[in-house]
């Protein structure tokens, strides 16, 4: 796949984008891919002040939630998602298992740390039951969308599958081939 980053500007000409090239074999459009990260490397060094903790297990940190009880960072937007301090903007992008490598190194590259898939245990985690909707502390992660989440984790039956957690009911799935494209949200590790 031969692709690069493209660098410019959201609609609100306020916050950088990143996008990824089309690729000339495939020929997949162009996508905004990982564009909080780069905002988010901005939000630590220049507006990233401490806030209080959320429902006790929580810390926000402005683009970055501290999970205290699994001892992680999460990335509080879905990839695709920019961080305006305010809210998650934009809209999810929907991304295969194949992507994944790509989309980990961007992070890694441009936040700065080992970013990753999160387990299936730490993506349940996430899941609010009494929440309505949505079952996710919207407060925490605002415009989660209501569909599977991919995981890094394999399901050993059926062969080829990746489980993912979906947030529209709270359950979880291991049925997913790998070029599904799922909703993905980055955690690092503390």
């Amino acid at each position: 796949m031969t692709s690069s980053l493209i660098y410019g500007k959201n609609e609100n000409n306020r916050i950088p984008a990143i996008l990824l090239a089309a690729d000339r074999e495939t020929g997949l459009a162009h996508k905004p891919i990982l564009s909080q990260l780069a905002i988010l490397a901005l939000g630590m060094a220049v507006f990233c002040l401490p806030k209080p903790a959320i429902a006790g297990t929580y810390i926000d940190k402005g683009m970055v939630v501290i999970d205290l009880e699994n001892g992680i960072e999460w990335l509080k937007c879905s990839i695709g998602q920019q961080w305006d301090e305010e809210n998650c903007i934009g809209d999810i992008l929907r991304l295969p298992q194949e992507a994944m490598g790509q989309v980990v190194a961007q992070a890694n590259e441009k936040l700065g740390g080992k970013w990753r898939l999160p387990s299936r245990k730490e993506l349940e985690s996430l899941v609010c039951e009494e929440c309505e909707g949505v079952k996710i502390a919207a407060e925490t992660f605002p415009n989660t969308v209501g569909e599977p989440y991919w995981t890094g984790e394999t399901n050993s039956f059926p062969p080829n599958a990746y489980w993912s957690v979906n947030f529209y009911n709270g359950n979880s799935f291991g049925r997913f081939p790998g070029y599904k494209e799922l909703a993905v949200r980055l955690v690092r590790d503390r």
